[in-house]
C-alpha cells in the first residue's frame, strides 16, 4: 500500500507502523499526518482501538480504514466514530487515489457496499421503532398550529406530559425539533397533506 501511494504525485508517506500502538506512539512524538490509511486487523492494538485514540487525541487527522473483508458491523462502528473513508485492501489503484483525493478535500469515501449497508441498517432501525397510540396522536397534533399548551388541552394531559412525549420522541426518533417531528409524521403518513 505504501509503494502504491508513493506513486501518486500529491502524497508523501511520512511513516509506516506495524501496529496501532506504534502508530499512536509515532503521532504522539510529533509526526502527525493529514491522512492515515488504517488497517482494521493489526496486532497489539487493532484499527478500531487505534481510531478511537486518534479521534480523542488527534481529531484533525483524517482516517481511511483498510480491510480485507466486507465486515459490515465494523464498518458501522467506524462510521459512527467519524472515519472519513473505507477501502478494501484489494481495491484498484484508481480507487485508492480517488479515496485519498476525496478525503483530502474534506469529503467522505465509502464503497457502494458500505453505502448500501448503511442505508439498510438505517431503514431497518426506523422500521423497528414502535410508537404507542398516544405518541402517534401527539405526533399528528405537532403538525397543526396548536401550541404545546393547546396540544396538552386537546389530549387532556398536562403540559409536563406533553414535554415528556416530545423529549421521548426526540430521543426515540433521533430528531431535534418540532419541524423534525412533523417531517417524520409526513414521511410515515401519520399526517396527510
Amino acid at each position: 500500500m505504501a509503494a502504491l501511494v508513493s506513486n501518486f504525485k500529491r502524497y508523501n508517506i511520512l511513516f509506516e507502523a506495524a501496529n496501532g500502538q506504534e502508530l499512536i506512539n509515532t503521532i504522539n512524538n510529533g509526526t502527525v499526518p493529514d491522512i492515515i490509511l488504517l488497517d482494521i486487523s493489526m496486532p497489539v492494538m487493532d484499527g478500531v482501538e487505534a481510531a478511537q485514540v486518534l479521534r480523542a487525541k488527534h481529531p484533525g487527522v483524517k482516517i481511511i480504514i483498510l480491510s480485507m473483508f466486507e465486515d459490515a458491523e465494523k464498518v458501522l462502528v467506524m462510521v459512527k466514530m467519524g472515519v472519513k473513508g473505507y477501502l478494501l485492501k484489494d481495491s484498484e489503484p484508481h480507487e485508492v487515489e480517488d479515496a485519498l483525493l476525496k478525503v483530502a478535500q474534506g469529503e467522505l469515501y465509502y464503497p457502494e457496499f458500505v453505502t448500501r449497508h448503511l442505508i439498510t441498517n438505517f431503514n431497518s432501525k426506523l422500521e423497528n421503532i414502535k410508537l404507542n397510540p398516544r405518541e402517534i396522536e401527539f405526533l399528528r397534533l405537532t403538525g397543526t398550529e396548536l401550541t404545546y399548551k393547546e396540544i396538552a388541552e386537546t389530549m387532556n394531559i398536562s403540559v409536563r406530559t406533553v414535554d415528556s412525549y416530545r423529549d421521548q420522541l426526540f430521543e426515540k426518533l433521533q430528531i431535534k425539533s418540532r419541524v423534525g417531528l412533523v417531517l417524520y409524521s409526513i414521511k410515515n403518513k401519520l399526517i396527510e397533506l
